[in-house]
């Protein structure tokens, strides 16, 4: 029995995947979590052997979790989905020790074969991931410029909070939980070192973060 960790903010998302990895008689889905902050935590009390890591998630991002699962789990190995197509993404996953990089428009039945290789010592990159995503870094995570902080969804969260979007609001159009939200906006705000969201909203704008 394969022990798998899933990480993905989306609640649909997460359930659905969840749902179709529990149809595999050899896996059993272990822990289900919304954030980066809860990756290592779980990991260390529930010891899954595979964990499931979207690339671009609240608090700490999956290739960040990725590292600190080498240095401090590292007998749980690492697959990164993810929807984006950014310069720099491969190698940047491979330097965090990352078994399997796979698009989030995989089929299950490919993902499914990607845990079990991964699982038994190999590793797995998807021939569609763009060759750009081999090059040298230039930004991972999200379409934003290059000195900003913020990942694509923490810039997206705190945009709409900038619109005057309440979190609830937020939430419902980017099919997220609210705690999720507000996860993002306090990212923003610790990673921006502002003193609240209004704060955050100013810098960001005054960066050029946000329009």
């Amino acid at each position: 029995m394969i022990r798998i960790l899933l990480a993905e903010d989306m609640h649909m998302v997460r359930g659905a995947l969840v749902a179709l990895l529990e149809l595999e008689p050899d896996f059993r889905v272990v822990a289900e979590v919304a954030d980066g902050l809860g990756i290592l935590p779980s990991v260390i009390k529930l010891q899954p052997d595979v964990a499931i890591l979207d690339i671009d998630l609240p608090g700490v991002n999956g290739l960040d979790a990725a590292r600190l699962l080498w240095e401090q789990a590292p007998d749980c190995r690492v697959i990164i989905l993810t929807a984006l197509e950014q310069r720099g993404t491969v190698r940047r996953a491979i330097d965090a020790h990352v078994r399997g990089f796979l698009p989030k428009n995989a089929p299950p039945g490919e993902l499914a074969a990607a845990i079990r290789m991964v699982h038994s010592g190999r590793r797995v990159i998807d021939s569609r991931i763009p060759p750009t995503a081999w090059e040298a870094e230039d930004c991972p995570l999200a379409d934003r410029p290059t000195d900003s902080p913020l990942t694509r969804r923490e810039t997206e969260v705190l945009k709409r909070a900038a619109d005057g979007n309440s979190a609830r609001e937020t939430a419902r159009e980017m099919h997220l939980s609210t705690g999720t939200v507000r996860n993002y906006l306090t990212s923003a705000v610790t990673k921006l070192t502002a003193r609240n969201q209004l704060d955050a909203v100013r810098i960001a704008k005054e960066k050029g973060w946000i329009r």
